[in-house]
This record gives C-alpha cells, structure tokens and sequence, in this order.
C-alpha cells in the first residue's frame, strides 16, 4: 500500500525547490489551506443558512455584480494571507487598487499574492461548481520599503507558485511551484488534504473544445472557423469533437487538464479584449497548464510572456492540449 502523503507533509518535502526561501512559501501555502478549509465548509451550507447566497447590490472594477460570497471569500483570503506576515501586498479581482501593507512587517515582506477569491460564484445558487485561483511573485522592489505597482505586474513566467481550488463533487487544490502539477483532495471528515493527483499530464492531445457557443456571431471569422474544425469528421484527429461548457472557468478547464481538451474565451466584438483577467486568471492556469505539459496563448503570443499594464487588464485565452491548441494557432494565424 502507497504510503497517504498529506498536503503539509508535501510542502515540507517541496522546500528545497526554493533555496531563496526559508519556509515563507510554506507558510503562504498553509494560508491558502486554511482559507479554503474554512470557505469550503461555508460553501457545503449553501442554500441552508442567507449569508453567502444573493448579490450585494454593489459591482466589482470590472463592472461586474458582486455577491456575498465574492466579499466573504475575498476578506477570508485577505485576512489569511496577512496573518502570515509573509507579503508586501495583495492583489484581488475584488478590489479597484491593490492592498499595500505598510507597517514594518508588510514593508519586510517579501512576496506579493494575486488572487481571484471565487471564480464563477453566480453558479453556487444552482450547485455548479466554483473555485478560486491564485498565483505567488517575489517582489521586485526593494524589501523593507512598500510594495510598488511593479511588483503586481510582472509577466507570467516570474510566478514562483500558481494554483486553483475547486469546490465541486469534492474539493480540490491543485498547484504547481514550477516543478510539475499535483492535486490535492479534501477529506472533510478529518480536515486534511491528501494527495490524490500526483504529477499531472495533460494529455497531449483530446476531443473536448469549451467555449460559449452562444457568442459565436460576436466571434471573429479565425474563432468561427476553428469551431466549425472542431465540429467537422476527421477519423485521423478523432473529430468532430465533444463540446463541454459548463460556464465556470475552474470547473472547464480542470477536465479538460485531466481529460485533455482546450478552453477559450476569445476576444469577440462585444468584448474585444476578451474577458478573463491576465493576473488573475490567465497568468495562473497559463502556468499550471505548462508545467503539465500544456500550452496557453491569446492566439498569438504565449500567455506566460504577456507584459501587464494594469491590474484589471484583459485578454483573451486558450489553454489546453498542446496539439489542440498549435492547430487552433495555425488557423487563428490563417496559416
């Protein structure tokens, strides 16, 4: 019998992949544990208890309706993560500016977090599944002084530890420090996460496509056409393909990461930057679909190489199965 290896014991044994770090990394990680055992408990009371369910009647930067359990799970987060002492700032898909912690701790901090505290919470009100993404930089201006604008917009591939949960059938943590992907599955019943999914591949290639077809007239004719290969026969490249949208961002591409398969959400005329953000949400699942074995781009240039300019910044995003997504280049580029 394999010996059951639980999430602190694998982040103990993970250290030395920082040799920058002395436990700080750990102990951010053991932050985002703790928050997510704690969300994930108020998640499983959806529908019985009125104070995580509905809209707050207030809108995010982005214009979008914020619910109580975007705000409930965007404190938890915030909180959890400042307790540790360990970061100069937060970044949250919740807030207009980032959050600078200027006392002497926060100014000795030597990372910053970028965070999505739910994604996809309108689907908790139907029992879809939801999650939350994160990613982890070393800071770049100088330790002992405040965290500066620069330090949040770093490209990609400066992420030291990107990762999701998802809260679903049961909840997982997924996430890579740049040396692989693993998952972790949560047993409520002891309040452990064990690993479950060792060293995850994204198969290289799959017959699943996910994208809202009910945009499709405001796609552009290269995204039209690529639908259309996705729906054509082909018995050399399985076609047609199986479509799969389930409108939550986590729960999409995480099949697709253990199925193979690829995830879109192009730019479109009624959103021509697309819709999903670079920080935090592109940069992240761009960086744990890599280290899996995956790609991520806009359709031109690989997400992971994208140069922020601002923190709500946009763009579109396909990820996947490396071979579904050079042939989605190869006809976006009309080649």
């Amino acid at each position: 019998m394999n010996k059951i290896i639980t999430l602190g014991e694998f982040i103990i044994q993970k250290q030395a992949d920082f040799p920058y770090a002395k436990g700080e990394l750990s102990r951010l990680l053991s932050a985002i544990r703790l928050a997510t055992k704690v969300l994930n408990s108020q998640i499983n009371k959806a529908g019985l208890v009125d104070d995580i369910l509905g809209g707050m009647g207030t809108e995010n930067i982005q214009g979008e309706d914020q619910k109580k359990l975007d705000l409930y799970a965007n404190e938890l987060f915030i909180n959890a993560l400042k307790a540790r002492n360990e970061v100069c700032g937060i970044a949250s898909e919740e807030e207009d500016r980032s959050i600078i912690f200027e006392n002497e701790v926060g100014q000795n901090g030597k990372y910053v977090v970028l965070i999505d505290p739910i994604d996809g919470s309108s689907n908790i009100e139907v029992n879809v599944s939801i999650g939350t993404i994160f990613a982890i930089y070393r800071r770049v201006s100088k330790i002992g002084t405040p965290a500066t604008t620069k330090d949040f917009l770093q490209e990609g591939k400066q992420q030291v530890v990107a990762g999701y949960v998802i809260f679903g059938s049961s909840t997982m943590l997924v996430f890579t420090t740049g040396n692989g992907v693993n998952g972790f599955t949560y047993d409520p019943s002891v309040g452990v996460f064990y690993l479950s999914h060792p060293n995850i591949k994204i198969p290289k290639t799959g017959n699943i496509y996910s994208i809202n077809e009910g945009q499709y007239e405001y796609f552009s004719p290269e995204v039209q056409s690529y639908i259309k290969y996705c729906k054509s026969i082909d018995s050399k490249t399985n076609r047609p393909y199986t479509g799969r949208y389930i409108g939550s961002m986590i729960a999409d591409f995480h099949r697709n990461l253990l199925k193979g398969g690829i995830y879109m959400y192009p730019a479109s005329s009624n959103l021509p930057n697309g819709k999903l953000r670079l920080l935090y949400e592109c940069n992240p699942m761009a960086f744990l679909v890599e280290q899996a074995g995956g790609a991520a781009t806009n359709g031109s240039t690989r997400i992971l190489d994208l140069s922020p300019k601002e923190l709500h910044q946009r763009t579109p995003f396909f990820a996947g199965s490396p071979e579904m997504v050079n042939q989605l280049e190869v006809i976006l580029q009309g080649k």
